[in-house]
């Protein structure tokens, strides 16, 4: 079985998987080409919020429309994966042996940070998909050390797939539509790349201190907070390669990175 990388995927609204216009969209379809195939899919997506780590031990996830207010076109979408629950009692069991406590949910489904990008990248759904959950109320730290525990599974096939968003304030979005980049979006993700592309990981970590217009950019941490499980899972010191960069609505940036 060939080594994985870890990821970091902007996953963007729900409808980009019904874009086809979106520069991220077309990306996505082509996307896997740039990994081998993985065994099992390890999706820590920013929208699964939880006080302490829990690992999504279903054998058959349910899609999880998470939103409301979309087309009913979106709501008919379903991603069929399989779950993993073997694989999630690895997960768990290198999480303790990393010191850190994680729980088994045999309920949990796939929430649309990760069904809506993993239905452009394996329209098939047929390699098993598991999702472990994020502390939104934890530091970028705590997410490093999520990942540097996981770091060992790449080495089993299991992809570390970290879904969020590069930058993420709602309420800064260009809603028209028009077309045009706002300077504070461009600044932070210019100031991630050169971060990451250098790893230059106490920065990152500092990255509310050090990057410009962080607090427009993320007002909370939930979104960028995946890209840090990546970067934990990823070989130490291996610049991250980024595959991928575009922007929706004007603020949204849909950077997606690789971690060798």
């Amino acid at each position: 079985m060939a080594a994985m990388p870890a990821l970091f995927i902007s996953h963007g609204s729900p409808m980009l998987a019904l874009e086809p216009q979106r520069p991220a969209h077309q990306f996505m379809k082509t996307a896997a080409r740039h990994w081998p195939r993985p065994a099992a899919i390890l999706a820590v997506s920013a929208h699964w919020e939880t006080a302490e780590p829990q690992v999504g031990a279903t054998a058959q996830p349910d899609t999880i429309h998470d939103f409301f207010g979309f087309p009913p076109e979106l709501y008919r979408l379903h991603y069929r994966a399989p779950g993993a629950p073997a694989v999630a009692a690895q997960v768990r069991d290198a999480l303790a042996a990393a010191g850190i406590a994680a729980t088994l949910d045999a309920q949990r489904g796939l929430d649309h940070g990760a069904w809506s990008p993993l239905h452009l990248i394996y329209p098939d759904a047929d390699i098993p998909v598991l999702q472990l959950s994020i502390q939104s109320r934890r530091d970028p730290a705590h997410h490093l050390a999520l990942g540097r525990a996981l770091r060992a599974l790449r080495d089993d096939g299991v992809l570390v797939f970290a879904t969020g968003s590069l930058t993420h304030n709602l309420r800064l979005l260009d809603w028209a539509d028009s077309g045009a980049v706002f300077p504070w979006a461009q600044d932070f993700a210019d100031w991630m790349q050169e971060k990451l592309a250098a790893r230059d990981d106490a920065a990152l970590l500092d990255y509310r201190a050090q990057a410009p217009h962080a607090v427009q950019a993320h007002p909370t941490d939930e979104h960028l907070l995946p890209l840090y499980v990546a970067l934990g899972a990823a070989t130490p010191d291996a610049p991250a390669e980024r595959l991928h960069t575009s922007f929706a609505l004007g603020g949204l940036s849909m950077d997606c990175y690789l971690f060798s």
